[in-house]
């Protein structure tokens, strides 16, 4: 809803505009290509501050997902912009954020 929104305060389209940008991928980034050139364009966006990463949603279903996994996963992997393995056991491990206090646990009494 707020892709839409955007594109219409920035670009102040016409109906027909509109309908024609949205008609595929509904206002977002759109990647058509080779694998290389797709991860080409993944990392001038990492390399330039412009995205600390993506959400990718496969052009059709069983099977879309699995093309871009085998065939541009790999290269981005060689690259060093995909991980190979998770490092943690947590989500909060993978983003390597500090486990808090418990803040139900009850104090301890020092002992004499």
């Amino acid at each position: 809803f707020h892709v839409v929104l955007d594109i219409i305060e920035r670009e102040n389209p016409t109906i027909r505009q509109l309908l024609h940008r949205l008609a595929g991928a509904r206002g977002h980034w759109v990647q058509a290509g080779t694998p290389e050139q797709i991860a080409d364009n993944i990392q001038e966006w990492f390399d330039n501050g412009a995205a600390d990463g993506f959400n990718v949603m496969p052009p059709y279903l069983q099977g879309g997902f699995d093309v871009f996994a085998e065939e541009v996963v790999p290269i981005l992997r060689r690259r060093g912009l995909f991980r190979h393995d998770y490092e943690g056991a947590t989500l909060r491990d993978h983003f390597g954020l500090p486990r808090p206090d418990n803040t139900f646990r009850q104090p301890q009494k020092a002992s004499a």
